[in-house]
């Protein structure tokens, strides 16, 4: 019987190193690691996949020319995207990190492989599936909690959202990989003078950080995943940029919901951190208050609640233009832990697909913005400054109630566990550019 969770084996050894010396003792991408993307090669238009191994890039399409990986997923690793590999059973992407993780750390396969290493500082990363879909969730209780008070203060959480993952259907085709400028949106919100809207560019913008969900096999119309085959379906993880035009938001939202205030840009860190390689990493759902309802059947799983959460401490920062003058390092706006999510990845993609919804591989799914109960990690400038009216104190007396053209925010993950070599997601990071007009 396939394991509902990734199970932890010899590629998760701490002692294995790796042959390319800058692997060892990296911060996010040592042998430990090993996680998958699409790159463009300098000098070269043509996009390939490839993993992350110190501060090189393996090329897996020329691995697999060479038939040096398991004969089921050659002809997915010479695909421009990962969707095809996404599909294959777990097993079958586990088969590769094995031969992955062998292929790094035999000493003598480095001159058979040397010559499919890039210097990571000169390829190009583009986005790592073609995305079909995207839905973002709100499973950070505690942002959800933040943003509640800010205008519902006796009564921050509406009635549902302690019974059902809540979540919106987003769009795909504004998803940009980390390096591309985000440009400040136009668009409607409320006039100061009164009811009636103006036409501009945003002056709420905001950050969102979150975790992204990478499905991996989906399911045919119709047929809904079982909670305790849901983790099946998920092929790995990534940090979310949602970005957010609160103004916006707050005009536009009822009856249906965001809509132009979050669909102009979103930001994904380009490595898909795989879910094999979060097995050593994989800890209790925290327990719910005492006096909260419990999920419904179909949403509980005593394994998912034993390992469905993950160890993984979150940060964002920010550099803004007068900083990167002045040389001044990035400023952490807040860091915690990603347990701090209502409901588990497997609990979103299961509700997602309770009705019968299709989910296909390469489809991501958001958690929703992911805080702390305190002010040490909130991870928007909504929740941090009160809505605005309590700015965030810079580095050189800059202050900031949102963001400015020129800000750069810079998301980052860490993975930690006792007695297990530390992993990271890479950064997600993205600059703010003036509005057009």
């Amino acid at each position: 019987m396939t394991p509902a969770l990734p199970r932890i084996d010899e590629t998760h050894d701490p002692a294995r190193k790796s042959w390319v010396e800058s692997a060892n003792g990296h911060a996010d991408f040592p042998i430990q690691n090993l996680p998958l993307g699409v790159f463009v090669p300098d000098g070269s238009d043509r996009p390939r996949i490839g993993t992350a191994i110190g501060d090189c890039v393996l090329d897996l399409a020329a691995l697999s020319a060479a038939r040096l990986v398991p004969e089921p997923v050659q002809a997915a690793l010479a695909e421009p995207v990962l969707n095809a590999l996404f599909a294959l059973p777990a097993a079958e992407r586990g088969a590769l990190r094995q031969a992955l993780s062998a292929l790094l750390s035999d000493p003598s396969q480095a001159d058979v492989l040397r010559p499919m290493l890039h210097d990571s500082a000169t390829v190009e990363m583009r986005l790592p599936a073609a995305i079909g879909d995207y839905t973002d969730f709100y499973v950070g209780i505690h942002h959800a909690t933040n943003v509640g008070r800010l205008f519902r203060p006796d009564n921050p959480l509406l009635p549902n959202y302690k019974h059902v993952p809540i979540g919106y259907h987003g769009r795909a085709s504004s998803i940009r990989p980390s390096g591309v400028p985000v440009r400040r949106p136009s668009g409607q919100r409320k006039s100061p003078e009164g009811d009636t809207p103006i036409f501009g560019p945003s002056v709420r913008l905001d950050y969102e950080l979150e975790l992204g969900i990478w499905i991996g096999p989906g399911n045919a119309l119709g047929e809904p995943i079982g909670i305790e085959n849901a983790a099946q379906h998920i092929a790995g993880f990534c940090l979310l940029n949602d970005w957010s035009a609160r103004d916006f938001q707050a005009w536009e939202y009822q009856p249906l919901g965001p809509f132009l205030a979050k669909n102009f840009h979103s930001t994904i860190s380009p490595w898909v951190i795989t879910a094999e390689a979060l097995a050593p990493f994989r800890q209790a759902q925290p327990a719910r208050p005492e006096g909260d309802p419990a999920p419904l059947p179909y949403l509980w799983d005593a394994a998912d609640q034993s390992g469905g959460a993950l160890g993984l401490t979150l940060s964002v920062a920010i550099e803004t233009a007068a900083m990167r003058a002045a040389a001044v390092p990035p400023f952490i706006l807040g860091e915690g832990p990603a347990s701090n999510m209502y409901w588990t990845a497997a609990q979103i993609v299961t509700h997602h697909a309770s009705n019968g919804c299709n989910l296909m591989p390469g489809d991501l799914l958001g958690t929703g913005t992911i805080s702390t109960p305190d002010d040490s990690g909130l991870g928007s400038l909504l929740e941090a400054t009160r809505g605005g009216s309590a700015p965030v104190r810079l580095p050189g007396e800059e202050r900031r109630s949102f963001l400015e053209d020129g800000d750069r925010i810079i998301m980052r993950a860490r993975a930690q566990a006792a007695d297990y070599v530390p992993i990271g997601f890479g950064a997600c990071v993205a600059e703010v550019i003036p509005a057009i007009g």
